[in-house]
């Protein structure tokens, strides 16, 4: 499967940087494919091992903050492996652009 997920303190005022950072360091940490871009950071494995990475990653954002907020998408697929490169090859092939 893969999630991407973001978790943002509240109540910490606007720069927000330290705190998702923390979160971003347990995904790093986890060993398991990952990509962070600007507004989620999309993860990839098995079902227990990617939701114990969000649930800590989570956790670690609520040490520091009073309220955390969480968004989180799935793509549930069994069977499928680097779904998080072969997406994206996918619609570059199909707009004729390469990989990046």
């Amino acid at each position: 499967m893969i999630v991407a997920f973001s978790v943002s303190p509240l109540g910490v005022g606007e720069e927000v940087g330290a705190y998702v950072a923390e979160a971003v360091r347990v995904v790093r940490e986890s060993g398991l494919p990952h990509r962070t871009d600007a507004m989620f950071t999309s993860i990839e494995g098995e079902w227990d091992e990617v939701m114990d990475v969000v649930k800590r990653a989570t956790a670690a954002v609520e040490a520091r903050s009073p309220r955390v907020s969480l968004v989180l998408k799935a793509d549930i697929r069994p069977g499928v492996e680097d779904g998080l490169t072969r997406k994206v090859e996918t619609i570059d092939r199909i707009l004729g652009e390469p990989s990046a």
